[in-house]
């Protein structure tokens, strides 16, 4: 697997390398995304060639990103990305000193798939690669030839569980499971963002609409609730005590 980390921090990017190439993943750095962007382009130039010769698709299996660089922004970088029919499908991971929820919202709505914030534990950050990397294996969507992607974003699947964005529907082993709209946004929550741990703060503030009041007991209520829904599947919600709720994979 390669994994490309791009951070103006110099001392960074080699950190994170030394600790990844160790867990046996092939890692290159960028300082800037203007750099990131034009080793991509490399990468796309020589792919025709290397495939017709029976090699393997040079580009990265994974992007650990950061936000705040220079002229162009992580965010600016993940767009140009997404909107490139040949890299849309490369997962990424953000990694800043930006805090607040609307960073991690932005970043998630332009399609990252994590969002990991500094001061960097290398453990979390080798357990977040991992969860992804295993998300992207058990539902892969590269690219079949030039602007051709398999899988519909608009799922999500894990196990038997398969939940469509669009039509705001979840089957269960093949059946139709009714959930709340609650119930919904929560699991979709967690599935996105497995082994993440949310504040009762957290899910209140990111599943629940502003104006209807709630308490904290109400959160745990409704993962009660979820809980029961999904059966078997229940108890990949994990309680850390002290701190919140997660989905274990």
């Amino acid at each position: 697997m390669k994994i490309l980390v791009v951070d103006d921090e110099q001392d960074l990017c080699e950190i994170l390398q030394y600790n990844l190439e160790t867990e046996g993943y092939e890692v290159v750095t960028a300082n800037s995304a203007e750099e990131a962007l034009e080793q991509i382009r490399d990468s796309q130039s020589i792919i025709g060639h290397v495939e017709s010769l029976g090699g393997h698709n040079s580009l990265p299996d994974i992007i650990l990103l950061d936000v705040m660089m220079g002229e162009m922004s992580g965010f600016q970088m993940a767009r140009k990305l997404k909107d490139n029919p040949e890299t849309a499908h490369i997962p990424i991971i953000f990694i800043t000193a930006l805090d607040g929820e609307d960073n991690t919202v932005k970043g998630l709505n332009i399609g990252a798939d994590d969002y990991i914030a500094k001061p960097l534990s290398m453990k979390e950050v080798k357990a977040r690669v991992k969860a992804v990397l295993r998300r992207v294996e058990a539902h892969p969507n590269p690219p079949k030839g030039r602007g051709t992607i398999d899988t519909p974003s608009n799922l999500i699947n894990y196990e038997g569980i398969r939940l469509d964005l669009d039509s705001k529907s979840a089957m269960l082993d093949g059946e139709g499971l009714s959930l709340t709209k609650l119930e919904f946004e929560l699991l979709v929550l967690f599935l996105q963002h497995p082994n993440k741990v949310y504040s009762r703060n957290d899910l209140l503030e990111l599943c629940w609409p502003e104006d209807v009041l709630v308490l904290d007991r109400t959160v745990d209520v409704n993962i009660t609730r979820l809980r029961k829904k999904l059966g078997r599947y229940g108890k990949q919600i994990k309680t850390r005590v002290g701190y919140g709720y997660y989905w274990e994979e």
